[in-house]
């Protein structure tokens, strides 16, 4: 039997499931975009370029999106926890965590967390990059402000230099 305190919470926020699922996803395709826009290294499902791209869209309900996880290739390791420790610790972006689906953005360097039991050659075998970071989008707050701190924090770090997308 369910506990009640479980039923109570599913009950409260089944009803508006579908309009985060839909903002999580549009966010991450907002900040995938403008990412590729900017020349930098991402992967995101919706991007018309992601080898699964074709497969998915024949597959999804349009309403929901391509999901809200999108990775970013910072370079290095170095580059990924400086750019991971300023957009939680200088913009207060989002928290450094291996977990996914959170209202707030969580992100976490894959090679040095989630897949940090594999030795390098192992990760460079699986695909996993040094400085490969990957972000769970949060859906709370004024969009274009939480993409100008992201942006903000790109240059801060030394990834991204010049003009803005």
């Amino acid at each position: 039997t369910m506990h009640p305190a479980v039923a109570f919470d599913l009950a409260l926020r089944m009803p508006h499931l579908g309009l985060r699922v839909a903002e999580h996803s549009r966010r991450a395709m907002l900040f995938a975009t403008r990412l590729k826009d900017l020349g930098l290294p991402v992967v995101y499902p919706g991007l018309p370029d992601h080898p699964g791209h074709e497969r998915l869209k024949s597959m999804m309900n349009e309403g929901f999106g391509f999901g809200g996880l999108f990775g970013l290739d910072a370079g290095t390791r170095d580059h990924a926890f400086a750019l991971l420790d300023t957009l939680q610790n200088k913009y207060n972006f989002g928290y450094d965590a291996v977990s996914l689906g959170y209202f707030e953005t969580l992100m976490s360097c894959s090679g040095a967390s989630t897949s940090s039991e594999l030795s390098e050659d192992e990760q460079r075998a699986a695909g996993i990059l040094p400085g490969y970071i990957r972000f769970s989008i949060g859906y709370t707050g004024d969009v274009e402000r939480r993409w100008d701190e992201f942006e903000s924090a790109l240059k801060d770090v030394g990834i991204l230099t010049g003009t803005t997308a």
